[in-house]
């Protein structure tokens, strides 16, 4: 079994892969100070709870956006793995055109979503990660890595409310029936869900015109699930590209 791991700000997604078939998808909160002995018993017990016995893992491959966590798991996969983690990282091929003013600048979970993007829906594409940020990035028709943009995303603007108002509650984010809001509640989701699909549909259609054509738009990422009913055009929803795009990465890379 193939362990992909995608590390990101304010989760880690594992996904077990059986040849092209995804197994299992999980996650973990990401906590920078923890150890590895402690992520690989919850690892080890994600294995388990799957049927998966830590022997069965072949290989393992991981793409971070934090580095103190990277090593962290370099060190956890050698506990379940003898053959060396790969770990995305400028050199790795990836079968991508990048076409930004500095390629090593390219973020890994930007690129493994544009690999798999790339590979399973047409092109052009604009990927849309929903994630602790509000990462897009745009492929063209040719499979180049043209650019993006990046804002905040959805948990980020409702933590960033939290802190510097007094009187706005906690609230739960789910997307309303209604734009306009009737209650507190109702109006911080109004603003926070609905929000983020105009803007990004805003970015999408601004993207759209300088590339003079329509593109696919793909959505994933943490809050993909929870904003993707309040958009007005077509979408994909694609909770689990980023693993696919690992996948492919390591297949191209296994010697």
């Amino acid at each position: 079994m193939l362990l992909a791991i995608d590390i990101g700000n304010s989760h880690i997604a594992l996904g077990g892969y059986t040849e092209e078939r995804l197994a299992f998808r999980s996650s973990l909160l990401a906590d920078p100070r923890r150890t590895a002995d402690q992520y690989a018993v919850e690892v080890r017990g994600i294995l388990e709870l799957y049927g998966t016995a830590p022997a069965d893992v072949t290989g393992v491959v991981i793409c971070s956006v934090v580095p103190v966590l990277t090593q962290v798991f370099r060190s956890v996969a050698r506990r379940f793995c003898a053959t060396p983690p790969l770990v995305l990282a400028p050199g790795i091929r990836t079968g991508l055109k990048i076409g930004i003013d500095d390629p090593a600048q390219l973020g890994s979970d930007l690129a493994a979503g544009a690999v798999a993007a790339a590979a399973k829906y047409p092109l052009p594409c604009i990927i849309c990660d929903l994630s602790t940020a509000a990462s897009f990035s745009v492929v063209d028709a040719s499979g180049t890595f043209l650019g993006g943009a990046i804002a905040a995303g959805p948990g980020l603007s409702l933590e960033a409310l939290d802190r510097a108002t007094a009187l706005l509650p906690q609230v739960t984010l789910e997307c309303p029936a209604s734009a306009i809001g009737r209650n507190t509640a109702a109006c911080m989701q109004a603003g926070i869900v609905l929000g983020t699909a105009a803007m990004v549909e805003g970015l999408c259609r601004r993207m759209e015109e300088e590339l003079g054509q329509s593109c696919t738009l793909v959505l994933t990422g943490s809050w993909a699930r929870t904003v993707a009913p309040g958009f007005q055009r077509n979408l994909v929803l694609d909770e689990h590209l980023l693993l696919d795009g690992l996948r492919i990465i390591y297949y191209k890379n296994r010697k």
